[in-house]
Parts: C-alpha cells; sequence; structure tokens
C-alpha cells in the first residue's frame, strides 16, 4: 500500500516510511492512496475474535508490505495485553440503546493507549531493522503526551521530547508525564496554549535544520498515520459487540484534534454500517461551527474543564477535507491558506454531503458538569468532563433511537478531579492501583517561553547523540 499527501505535492511512501516521515514535505498529512474494503460477510466472521485478532485482521492491509503478519500478530498480542480490562475496550449501557466504550484501560488511562502502544512498537521494530536513531517530538493537550511517553520510554532508538501548555492540563495529565524516568524523555512546558506547542511542531517538522542532519523527526501526534490506523479497529468491535454488521451504528466522539472521529469514518469507508457520527466539543468549537453552518473561523482559544479538547486548529480535519474534495490536493491547499487570513467555507453540496453522516455539537463546562452529575444520580457511574461532552452531544443530536449510539469514553474520571468536584456528584475518583502513588513521585520538566529558537535549542542540545 502507498500513501499521498492531502496537499497533493508530495512524493507518495510506504509504510514505514509514513511512519517516520509525520507531515509530508509539502505540508499536507499523508493518508492511504485506497482503503481496503471489507465485506458484511466477512466483518460478521470476526465475531467473537479476541481484541488483538480483531485488530490485525482491521490493520494488517495498511501495513503488510512492510511487516510480516507474524511479527505484526506479536506486536498487537503484546500492545493489548497490558490494558486491564479482557475486553480491551469494554461497553457500558447507560440506557436502553445508549452505550459508553471505554477506552482508558490502557496503562495512562487515556483512548490514546490504543495507538500509541503500538507506536512504540511499531518504531521499535523499523529502527531497529534500519539501525536509525530518531528524535520524537509532540505536542500535547494533557493525554497524548504521557500515552506517547508510556508507549516509546523503552525504545533503544528514540528520544522524546513533548510540548505541553504551562498550567493549562491537569495536574495527573501533567504528573504522568513528567515523573516517568530515562535519560530519553524531555518534557517541556511552553508558555502558551496547546495551539501554540502544535506551531512549534509542525514548523519543527516543515524545517529541521536545527538538528543539523544528524538525526530526524518522528510525530506522535495524530498527524501520523499510525494512530490513526489503530484507533479504527474499536469501531468494529464496538459494531460486533452489539450486532453489527447486520444492524449500523451511531457514535458520539468528544474531538479536539479531529482524529478519533477521522478514525470512525474511515471504518465506515471500509465497511463497517455507521449511520452517523457526532463530533462532540467544548466551547472551543471551530468544528462545530462549521459542521452546523459551514464556516471555519479560527477564534482566540479558551481554557475549559475539558483541556484536552482545548484546540482550535483541528490538525487531521485536513483528512476529511482531502476527501471532501475529490482528493484534490490543490484545493485543500488553497483553502487552508485562506483559512489563516479569516473565516472560509466549501462548497454548499460538499457540506452538505458531510453532514450527510455528521452531526456535530458544543458543550459549556456548566454542561458538562450537569452531565456528569445527571448520569451519576441515574447510574452511579462516573464520567470523566470529556466523555460527559460525547455524551451530552449524542443526546442532543440522535438521529434514530432504534440505532445504538455509542459514547467514546475518552479518559478516566481520576485524571480530571476538578470537574468531578465541580460536578457536586460528591464522590472523588481514585487513581487506579498502578498510578496510586502518583503524588509522590518525582516531576522533572522545563519551562520554556513560547518560542520556537528556544524550544529547538533544547531539543537540539539534548537529544543523546547531539
Amino acid at each position: 500500500m502507498r500513501y499521498i499527501s492531502t496537499r497533493g505535492s508530495a512524493p507518495s511512501l510506504g509504510f514505514e516510511d509514513v511512519l517516520l516521515t509525520g507531515l509530508a514535505t509539502d505540508g499536507g498529512l499523508y493518508v492511504p492512496e485506497s482503503l481496503p474494503k471489507f465485506s458484511l460477510e466477512e466483518i460478521r466472521s470476526w465475531r467473537g475474535l479476541s481484541y488483538s485478532e480483531l485488530a490485525f485482521r482491521v490493520m494488517y492491509p495498511f501495513v503488510e508490505d512492510a511487516i510480516p503478519a507474524d511479527d505484526f500478530r506479536a506486536m498487537l498480542d503484546d500492545t493489548y495485553s497490558q490494558f486491564t480490562h479482557k475486553a480491551v475496550a469494554p461497553l457500558v449501557q447507560l440506557d436502553s440503546n445508549e452505550w459508553v466504550m471505554e477506552l482508558f484501560r490502557g496503562p495512562t488511562l487515556a483512548f490514546k493507549d490504543f495507538a500509541l502502544q503500538l507506536l512504540g512498537r511499531l518504531l521499535d521494530y523499523v529502527l531497529e531493522k534500519r539501525k536509525q536513531h530518531v528524535v520524537i517530538m509532540g505536542a500535547t493537550s494533557g493525554d497524548t503526551g504521557s500515552a506517547a511517553i508510556e508507549g516509546c520510554r523503552r525504545c533503544e532508538h528514540v528520544d522524546i521530547f513533548i510540548l505541553h501548555p504551562h498550567q493549562r492540563v491537569s495536574e495527573v495529565q501533567r504528573r504522568q508525564m513528567t515523573t516517568v524516568t530515562g535519560d530519553n524523555i524531555h518534557n517541556i512546558a511552553v508558555k502558551g496554549n496547546f495551539d501554540d506547542c502544535q506551531r512549534m511542531v509542525k514548523a519543527s517538522f516543515g524545517d529541521q535544520s536545527f538538528l543539523k542532519g544528524k538525526t530526524q523527526l518522528v510525530a506522535v501526534n495524530s498527524i501520523n498515520w499510525a494512530r490513526i490506523m489503530a484507533q479504527i479497529v474499536y469501531y468494529f468491535q464496538a459494531s460486533l459487540a452489539l450486532g453489527g454488521p447486520d444492524r449500523s451504528m451511531a457514535f458520539s466522539v468528544p474531538t479536539g484534534n479531529f482524529g478519533d472521529i477521522f478514525a470512525g469514518y474511515l471504518a465506515r469507508e471500509m465497511g463497517l454500517p455507521v449511520s452517523q457520527l457526532v463530533i462532540a466539543t467544548n466551547r472551543n468549537d471551530i468544528l462545530h461551527r462549521f459542521m452546523s453552518g459551514n464556516r471555519y473561523e479560527q477564534q482566540k482559544l479558551e481554557h475549559t474543564l475539558s483541556p484536552s479538547m482545548d484546540i482550535m486548529v483541528s490538525s487531521n480535519f485536513e483528512r476529511l477535507l482531502f476527501d471532501l474534495h475529490g482528493r484534490d490536493g490543490d484545493a485543500v491547499r488553497d483553502l487552508l491558506e485562506r483559512a489563516q487570513q479569516g473565516p472560509v467555507s466549501i462548497e454548499d453540496y460538499r457540506w452538505k454531503n458531510a453532514r450527510k453522516l455528521f452531526d456535530s455539537a458544543a458543550v459549556d463546562d456548566a454542561g458538562t458538569c450537569d452531565t456528569i452529575r445527571e448520569v451519576f444520580e441515574a447510574n452511579e457511574y462516573l464520567l470523566d468532563p470529556h466523555t460527559a461532552i460525547g455524551v451530552k452531544a449524542a443526546r442532543a443530536c440522535r438521529r434514530d433511537p432504534a440505532v445504538p449510539m455509542i459514547t467514546l469514553g475518552t479518559a478516566h474520571p481520576a485524571k480530571f478531579p476538578d470537574a468531578v468536584k465541580q460536578s457536586g456528584v460528591g464522590v472523588e475518583p481514585a487513581l487506579p492501583h498502578h498510578l496510586a502513588d502518583l503524588f509522590e513521585r518525582e516531576e522533572r520538566y522545563t519551562v520554556l517561553d513560547d518560542d520556537l529558537d528556544a524550544v529547538q535549542g533544547f531539543i537540539g542540545s539534548h537529544w543523546k547523540h547531539a
């Protein structure tokens, strides 16, 4: 399988190079030249498979040119054996035909573990084969950082530099990053917001001269195709558990960077019956404003109780725009360049085509707390603020009560105790056993100004072979 850029002018690459490249040389994101397609009969035959075996069936077409089947199976078995529930992504019922899929049973209590635990193993495999050393550079609004560090910290051929917005992630999120020991792990707290961190990452991938040609950057953000690929699997898992593919499903996805919900779109394109995808977002609602009114306009970023979605520039949205524009890279480049200057819209027929599948809702902090409280009072089930936004959006946008509605439970509530406290449920979520001593562990991180030269200078002088 070959991979092409959403902006049309970068060379096509194989899986290994896409894994290590991140952004394409033309500034675009890599997507498969064509998607594997599964028949209903084939999907039906997957009922009862373990999560790791289902992951193999869904993902192997994306990597088969680069990794032998037995090696990839072993990677997947190892990855998902680290999760604390045998189902890996268990479903919890909230109401008739309404479910939460728990995606926080991995080591860092967030859905990012599904992809980043695998990404670490993929990097180990490819870099060992190539005898190559790389520098991981990533930006996090909270969860990606700890999942990336946990997934990649044992990689022999990697140095990790994670940027997070200083004092704008929860304490649990910060400590999950900054208490991991290792000479190859570096946490940078940037005096800015997530979008500032993300801009520096993109600029660094665009011009890596600060590394003086001695190594290359690798992306762990969801611009890395391997991240998206791994997230497709749990849509199939949820569907098969609830009667799919013989009935269609609806999913509500708390999303900031559009990667997790784009994986659901891909699952549908690959043959899974999905009738509705709900974009659930907080006050930073650029995706909702586009999907509800065909207006893509950046506004001032606001700090909320759901910090993992405090994002205004949703990188993966470019991948959907590429498909909405008939895979015309020039049209995507033109649109995104104009979006830098002010609000943009797409042709009405393209927008209406997107609306056939997508709905959206924006939920403020008060609505988030109300939903945490309402669900707890009805079910004695505690939601984190991001999942609460997903549940509220699901209920507001639901088209057909006969279609199962599944909200992606993206994080454990213990990661966001302030939001749980503000909801007034009177319960303090406890950290799982393996993180019980988190607040006693020593932290290590460096605070830097929102300055590209300062960040690049720090990375250039601190990676192992600098």
